[in-house]
């Protein structure tokens, strides 16, 4: 009885912050979202009544709304992998001993997850700015503030801020391994090239999954960049990503609809996270 109240006791705290900021919010999105806004008359007093899924019904025609999670899935193929491929480079070469000043570098490469999503966003906007930039002959010669090129733009201010975040986990993983498998590996003739390909990466594997998982999860809520870029950019539109969508219907206001939106994008978050996560547990089974 006494253990029980111990363990009790050490896992509230967390239960009620987990309650209070994550579920009551979620149940309070979605009752939010199966609720609509009349009005009686032009000019009449607006009230709340029960809609049912006629937000979602919304949701699911709204052309903008799904264009932009196009986008930002676009936006994830091509900036995870290249952002995860750069941590995990730079954790094997802290993890290699061919890189002197180990503790310089590795803080050298978090420092940009200490700045601000937003100050990173108003930085690189300044510095892709044709007329503010210091690299004229760069910003005169490609628009990076561009339609075409803007969302590309974005992903270098998150793969430059998060590459660092990512390398640390990668590389606190790799300082788990027991030095006996690398001292094995060398008896058996294994060069760095071969120890990191046959073992590091195979070993890091649960390590990469997880950074996987929370990039999934960042890209289907980029917000800071894109409401950033706007400012920068007119081809950044408040529809430009779901999130920014989200907050420009509640800003109307419309917390109905925008509820609803929520509610959407957080069971596609869960989907896509899930399905990643099955295929990864799939593929190490075999």
């Amino acid at each position: 009885m006494i253990k029980k109240r111990s363990i009790l006791l050490f896992v509230a705290p967390f239960g009620l912050l987990f309650l209070a900021f994550y579920l009551v919010p979620i149940g309070y999105a979605i009752k939010q979202s199966l609720y609509k806004v009349t009005r009686t008359g032009t000019f009449g007093p607006s009230r709340e009544v029960f809609g049912g899924l006629e937000q979602y019904q919304r949701v699911f025609q709204n052309g903008p709304f799904w264009e932009s999670v196009g986008r930002v899935l676009l936006f994830g193929v091509v900036q995870v992998p290249i952002m995860l491929g750069l941590a995990l480079v730079l954790a094997l070469l802290l993890d290699s001993g061919l890189v002197r000043g180990r503790r310089f570098f590795r803080l050298a490469f978090f420092v940009p997850y200490a700045v601000p999503g937003v100050v990173a966003a108003i930085m690189w906007g300044f510095l892709y700015s044709p007329n503010l930039s210091p690299f004229t002959a760069v910003t005169r010669t490609w628009d990076l503030l561009s339609a075409d090129l803007v969302l590309w733009a974005m992903a270098n201010v998150v793969t430059w801020v998060y590459v660092g975040y990512n390398m640390l986990i990668i590389y606190s993983a790799l300082l788990a391994v027991p030095q006996e498998v690398y001292e094995a590996a060398k008896i058996d003739g294994a060069g760095q090239w071969r120890t990191a390909w046959s073992i590091k990466i195979p070993l890091v594997m649960p390590a990469i999954v997880l950074t996987t998982v929370f990039s999934i999860i960042g890209t289907l809520q980029l917000l800071a960049e894109p409401q950033v870029f706007r400012t920068f950019s007119s081809a950044v539109s408040s529809t430009y990503t779901p999130n920014l969508t989200v907050y420009s219907t509640s800003s109307i206001p419309n917390f109905n609809l925008a509820a609803a939106f929520s509610v959407v994008l957080a069971l596609a978050t869960f989907v896509l996270s899930f399905t990643f996560l099955k295929f990864t547990q799939r593929g190490g089974d075999k």
